[in-house]
């Protein structure tokens, strides 16, 4: 695919996504969204962590109003069930771990698109903000499944209701994100993170994914038959022979992922 409104890099078993409309904030249009979708769907057995991130000063600054006409005539069921749905699906259900590097704003869907990566690293400059009551909506894009789960229903229900900014230190406070970093070393940390998990075990990462999303539906009953059913799965791979060899042998594990 000959890529437009995002840029993909694949290198030492890392993918880097990243929006590249700077000119709109990297606004979320319907171009960006197929890319997206596509980008993480493709590296799925190219790379080992993705990594999507903003170029420019922003994130996202979510859905651009301006695209396909005037937000009036915007059909924003349709373009939430046949367009962010398959993208956000595609980084939730990725069998890969998923970072969302946040450098910039990340406000209305671009914050909860974020948010759908299984760590966010933010830096200090950066700022989410749930829009969306700004003009008349709701959080979409995952917002309201993410942010309960994240942060409680308290703190929930006032960043959906009040629209205001959250700074990346507050984000991570509260627990909505990994880690908020220094403007001033977030690139080199972010890279160094995305090394770390692209030089791990994936597959069990992979099973960590499945193992404490699943703890949300479970009682401990069924939360711990998960468990012993995936740990089994573990047990079986060259990662844990090279891990507990690693650990006897007194050096770093050389994992070779799936």
């Amino acid at each position: 695919m000959d890529y437009q409104a995002i840029a993909l890099d694949v290198r030492d078993d890392v993918a880097v996504v990243t929006l590249d409309r700077p000119d709109v904030m990297n606004a979320l249009n319907a171009q960006m969204r197929a890319e997206i979708t596509h980008a993480v769907q493709d590296v799925q057995d190219k790379a080992r962590v993705i990594v999507m991130t903003g170029a420019g000063d922003a994130f996202c600054s979510g859905q651009d109003l301006g695209d396909a006409g005037t937000a009036a005539n915007l059909d924003m069921e349709r373009t939430l069930r046949d367009e962010y749905v398959p993208m956000l699906k595609a980084i939730f259900e990725s069998s890969i771990p998923t970072i969302s590097a946040v450098n910039g704003a990340a406000a209305g869907a671009g914050a909860n698109l974020a948010l759908a990566a299984d760590v966010v690293i933010a830096a200090e400059r950066a700022v989410f903000i749930q829009a969306f009551t700004r003009i008349g909506l709701i959080p979409d894009a995952g917002g309201t499944y993410w942010l309960p789960r994240q942060i409680g229903f308290a703190k929930a229900m006032g960043a959906a209701l009040f629209a205001e900014r959250v700074t990346a230190q507050q984000a991570s406070d509260w627990g909505m994100i990994w880690e908020a970093v220094a403007d001033d070393a977030f690139e080199g940390h972010w890279k160094s993170r995305a090394a770390h998990l692209a030089a791990g075990p994936t597959e069990a990462y992979r099973h960590v994914k499945t193992a404490i999303r699943g703890s949300f539906e479970n009682d401990l009953d069924g939360q711990l038959a998960l468990e012993a059913k995936l740990q089994g799965k573990c047990g079986k791979t060259r990662d844990f022979k090279e891990g507990v060899m690693s650990f006897l042998e007194k050096r770093p594990a050389r994992y070779e992922g799936r």
